[in-house]
């Protein structure tokens, strides 16, 4: 494959004067999103044969592992966030811009966003997943999901207004109803969010509502599958359930939500849950700017690619992480939406234009499995690792710890979240339980509240 580039735009999209279009001489590289795929590919290119520009709705990294700590006031934000232009911030040719893409135009090959027009030789696509509410508007408008930092503000102001709301009430079913957390979907985050809402029932809430009584609070897990955790190996969803169980979830497996009206939730089962407090992790769908053919985009919105994670049928596109589908026979739906696939993807396409610069073959992605990973509370975990081998306990969660430690971007964020994290286990508390922006749930149920752009 040849890049070439040119200096003229066409007319039909004027485009925002900037540094990364004034130098000439190298192919202009746009990369929208600043998740582990963006960041790793841009820190893997050799950024002295290429222009670099990237786009994202937000100026920092999030670490999305750990935002169910910032919803449950383990963590404050900045500790698994870094600013995007920091961590670029000595690299050559690389250039930032806040901005929502809307889509991309193949034919002037520019990028359409809300600041402006941007050229490109080379797109690489970045953008991810969110969050899938498979068209029911009203799961949408009644529920909170968490996949961005402003969700996690979002949903810990919400669990904490829930229990000032419950001080107030003296009718009993209205205070159970805000005493009650009904998180939908027991994949990692909903594990992890259930046992975490746990433990502050157990050890922190009681002394800050001492007038409460926390027998009364329930933690609701509900999963369409039969088992918890069900994209990891049947030893670990066994082990986990009995964690959660030991932590008192209350656990509804095998069945499904019929619907979600104001704050009851409603089961296929005819279970009805009273709760305030409505958490959507079910899913995920492909987050793709308009701009891919129809055929190209598969019944779960990611895109068709090839082994370089190149585009079918558009050579100057890339695809990366999550929202790539590199279909085999080994993986007929693809790589998992992992963060490690999401790295390794980033690392390979930025050595595959390493070699595209120096007229060298590109080299076909091959995925090394490290294995997964989900905690559900203090000391308890599960890992699956190659080769069939499973554990759980202390070691797996002290494992878990580590892993998320080595992903973290950036010395001060590790330092903050080993600070937090110790302190925290040796008192059976934590330092962030304060209402900074309440949030208003008036506005969710008006369908107001932010929506999820492109990127």
């Amino acid at each position: 494959m040849t890049i070439t580039h040119t200096e003229k735009y066409t007319t039909a999209h004027p485009s925002v004067p900037t540094a990364f279009e004034k130098e000439a001489g190298l192919p202009r590289v746009i990369v929208l999103g600043g998740g582990f795929a963006g960041i790793e590919f841009v820190k893997t290119l050799d950024t002295t044969k290429y222009r670099v520009l990237m786009l994202d709705r937000h100026n920092y990294h999030t670490f999305q592992p750990l935002l169910y700590q910032v919803a449950t006031a383990g963590l404050e934000p900045d500790s698994i966030a870094q600013p995007l232009r920091k961590i670029f911030a000595h690299t050559p040719n690389f250039y930032f811009r806040m901005a929502t893409v809307s889509h991309f135009d193949t034919k002037s090959q520019h990028v359409i966003t809300d600041i402006g027009h941007f050229p490109y030789d080379i797109l690489v696509v970045a953008t991810g997943t969110k969050t899938n509410y498979f068209g029911n508007d009203a799961l949408r408008l009644s529920t909170f999901p968490l996949k961005q930092i402003p969700n996690a503000l979002d949903l810990r102001s919400q669990i904490l207004q829930s229990f000032e709301q419950a001080l107030q009430e003296t009718d009993p079913a209205a205070r159970r109803a805000y005493l009650n957390f009904a998180i939908v979907g027991a994949g990692p985050t909903g594990v992890e969010l259930a046992g975490a809402l746990a433990e502050l029932r157990t050890h922190i809430l009681p002394k800050d509502y001492p007038e409460l009584d926390f027998a009364e609070m329930e933690v609701v897990l509900i999963e369409n599958m039969p088992r918890v955790l069900a994209t990891m190996s049947e030893k670990s969803s066994r082990l986990a359930k009995k964690y959660l169980e030991q932590f008192g979830v209350k656990l509804h497996l095998g069945v499904g939500v019929l619907s979600v009206d104001g704050t009851v939730i409603t089961l296929s089962d005819g279970t009805h849950i009273a709760s305030h407090n409505i958490i959507w992790s079910a899913g995920v769908t492909g987050n793709a700017p308009a701009g891919f053919a129809k055929d190209l985009i598969t019944p779960a919105n990611r895109i068709l690619v090839d082994a370089h994670n190149q585009v079918q049928g558009m050579p100057n596109i890339f695809v990366l992480g999550d929202l790539a589908a590199m279909i085999t026979p080994e993986l007929p739906r693809g790589h998992p939406q992992l963060a490690p696939v999401a790295i390794q993807q980033g690392v390979a396409l930025g050595k595959n234009l390493n070699r595209l610069a120096a007229n060298k073959p590109l080299k076909a992605f091959a995925y090394f499995n490290k294995g997964s990973m989900a905690t559900v509370g203090r000391n308890k975990a599960v890992v699956d690792l190659p080769n069939n081998m499973t554990f759980g306990g202390f070691m797996a969660w002290l494992t878990w710890m580590f892993v998320h430690l080595l992903y973290l971007v950036g010395f001060r964020n590790k330092a903050v979240v080993v600070a937090n994290w110790l302190y925290s286990y040796l008192t059976y508390d934590r330092g962030t339980r304060l209402i900074i922006r309440p949030f208003i749930k008036s506005k969710m149920a008006a369908g107001v509240q932010e929506a999820e752009p492109v990127i």
